[in-house]
Order: structure tokens, then sequence, then C-alpha cells
């Protein structure tokens, strides 16, 4: 297993990771505003998860398994929004989706690719350290690499490490919280403008009654 503690470059093709991106004190403004918007348990089909996590924007939806038209995203993340598209090389419009998650001891996150829907994945890491795991199969074996997200960091996924590597957080020892922003993948684009229509059809039978 390789273990990375180099920073501000290319870890793995399409993955890149920037330490102190923000102060300790917009570090603490962070945390404070994620703690007072209304978390809520992740919840996937049926399942609860540790983590508490609030999410703003076009977002995937794993109970009803579509995309959803969510709350419009708030105005003290548009300031890290537009620094997190800069970071990625991408306008700040095109992160249309922004997650605010808290990792209470004793929570982490299984293995997975983010959904198809979505295309670059940019983090934000707040609170205690984590490792990130990734792993590949090739050829019935996995390929593993072990990231240091050290607090106030950055990274990014796209390409290679976002379409063929998992990853996972292990349970931590101390809170953590992370916020994510992503951008929609072409089937996210068209699953989104596929909810937007059902949402006019909705409306426009609701004024018709």
């Amino acid at each position: 297993m390789n273990t990375a503690d180099l920073f501000g470059s290319q870890l793995l093709p399409g993955m890149i990771l920037t330490p102190d991106f923000i102060s300790v004190d917009q570090e603490i403004g962070l945390i404070e505003s994620i703690d007072a918007s209304g978390l809520t348990p992740f919840r996937f089909r049926g399942w609860q998860g540790k983590r508490l996590t609030m999410s703003y924007g076009s977002s995937f939806d794993f109970v009803s398994g579509r995309m959803l038209i969510g709350e419009p995203v708030p105005h003290w993340l548009n300031g890290l929004r537009g620094r997190a598209a800069d970071f990625a090389g991408l306008p700040a419009k095109d992160l249309v989706h922004v997650q605010l998650t808290r990792y209470d001891p004793g929570a982490g996150i299984n293995w997975h690719r983010d959904r198809p829907q979505y295309g670059h994945v940019v983090g934000v890491s707040l609170g205690a350290a984590a490792a990130l795991r990734l792993r590949r199969n090739i050829e019935g074996k996995f390929k593993r690499f072990d990231v240091l997200l050290a607090p106030r960091s950055i990274y990014l996924l796209s390409g290679d490490a976002r379409q063929h590597w998992e990853h996972s957080i292990g349970s931590l020892a101390a809170t953590r919280w992370s916020i994510t922003f992503r951008s929609l993948s072409l089937a996210g684009k068209a699953a989104l403008q596929h909810a937007l229509v059902a949402m006019s059809s909705t409306a426009t039978v609701g004024d018709q009654r």
C-alpha cells in the first residue's frame, strides 16, 4: 500500500491535494455554519449512517434514486465555492451541488465512487485529519493508496481518480467536518433537465386546478 504525504501535486492521475487552503479563523467560522445548517443522518435505501449531512443545489436523492432540485446554495458558501472552482479550473456555476458533512467519533464512509451523475468532486477538510483510502481493482487484485486529508486542505477528484478509483474513510476518533462541491456529468445534466421538466409539469397541473 502506498501512503501519500506530498501536497500541492498530482498524487494520482486526476487527484490533486493542497494544504492550508483556508485559514484557521475561516475553518472555525465554516464549522459553526455547518453545525447551524440543520444536519440530518445520511440515509441510503432505508439504511441510516452515522455521519450527518446537508445538501444544497442539484443533488442525487439516494432514497428515490433520482436527481432533485434542492435548496439554493447559501450565501455563506459562495466565496468558498468560487475559490474551490478556481482550484478545479471550473466556473463557479458548474459546482451545482454542495454537501456538508459532520463525522462524529465512530463515523466514517464505506467504499464507493460518487454517483455517475456527478463529474468533478472538490472537498475541503475541517477539524480532525482523516486518511482517504483509495483502491482500484486491476485484474482481480486491489491496488491501494492512502492520502492524508489534513484540516484546512482541499482536494480534487477528476478523470481517472474520479472514474476508476473507489474511496472511503475509516471510523474516526475525533470529529471531522467536510464541504464537498460537485459538478454534473453529461448524465447528470440530462437527469437534472428531466427533473426540471417534471417540476414544471407539476406546477402547471397545480395552476390549472
